[in-house]
């Protein structure tokens, strides 16, 4: 998730600090897929998302520990009291049994994700998953950071969403990419294939971040989503944003978390075209330590503690600031 800065990276993070006029580009997409868009824009306006991997998966060095259902039930349940929509990074794994407990537990919303699509075991599982439970998956993510990891190109994901819409022509379709691929020139057919926008957006890899107040922090998250919105038509999910909660020496805390999300619920209000999800829902230990070769990436003992609840599934402060849900 971290982002490989250059100086024209640099540089567009700098002026997206400042406001961004909000536009909204000429909107043309087919009729297919209204459905499910409409179950998407109703979630954004009305729900409240959650990054979610299994606590009890684990991926180091490229292997897997599968979740088992049960440990997923307990997840779910624990995250059900504040949280009504899901995204989610895996449809294997363990993973195939999340739709039809989240559906069991109420949710209203789940974007699958497909880690990787040129996979036929994952994408069929991901598909068979929205056939099944039509009502509760408002989408599919083909690939989190797969550009920007070198393992796919604008191209090849572009054909993949146009391959996959054959498949399932009623199914909404997106992928999921660091803000500042985006703005690529190259990135204009792909925009143009998706049915709504998947981004990674993180203020703490800023290099103004450490100075910073979370307003301002917040502000660049919304500041980065009314820039997308001139380029992209449909809704826009920020699916990764947020603050981890330590080490104390890298200046993160759990109250900062709390702050940085009461600014971000001020500065980008939740509506049918826009909104975030808290990222992510638990702590995950392994990930201090994982070493999987994602370029541009950095393990740190910062990427253990992103959660709004800790690896016992014991709610933070930003997570016990929020509203239950019923």
């Amino acid at each position: 998730m971290r982002n490989k800065y250059t100086p024209a990276l640099a540089a567009l993070a700098l002026a997206l600090l400042a406001p961004v006029a909000p536009a909204q580009p000429a909107c043309e997409r087919g009729a297919a897929t209204q459905a499910a868009r409409a179950r998407l824009e109703r979630a954004l306006a009305h729900g409240r998302f959650v990054a979610y991997q299994p606590t009890a998966l684990q991926v180091v060095d490229g292997g897997f520990r599968n979740a088992d259902p049960d440990s997923i039930r307990a997840d779910l349940r624990v995250l059900r009291t504040r949280f009504d929509a899901l995204v989610t990074y895996d449809a294997i794994h363990g993973a195939e049994a999340i739709p039809g407990i989240a559906a069991a537990l109420g949710f209203r919303a789940l974007i699958i994700g497909v880690w990787d699509p040129s996979d036929p075991a994952q994408l069929d599982a991901a598909l068979a998953a929205a056939r099944r439970y039509p009502r509760l998956v408002a989408g599919l993510s083909l690939g989190n950071e797969s550009i920007f990891a070198r393992r796919s190109s604008f191209a090849q994901l572009t054909a993949l969403i146009a391959a996959v819409r054959k498949r399932s022509a009623a199914l909404a379709l997106s992928t999921t990419e660091p803000f500042h691929l985006y703005e690529e020139a190259g990135a204009a057919p792909l925009l143009g294939n998706m049915d709504f926008l998947l981004v990674n957006v993180h203020p703490v890899f800023q290099p103004w971040f450490r100075g910073a107040t979370d307003a301002t922090a917040a502000q660049f998250v919304a500041n980065v989503v009314a820039d997308l919105g001139q380029h992209f038509c449909g809704p826009i999910l920020v699916k990764e944003t947020g603050e981890p909660t330590a080490p104390a020496s890298a200046g993160y805390a759990p109250e900062r978390q709390a702050s940085f999300y009461a600014e971000l619920r001020r500065h980008l209000p939740a509506s049918s075209l826009r909104g975030f999800a808290y990222f992510s829902a638990f702590d995950a230990p392994w990930r201090a330590h994982d070493t999987g070769p994602v370029a541009g990436a950095a393990t740190g003992p910062e990427e253990a503690y992103w959660g709004l609840y800790d690896s016992e599934r014991r709610p933070k402060q930003a997570a016990q600031a929020l509203a239950p849900m019923n």
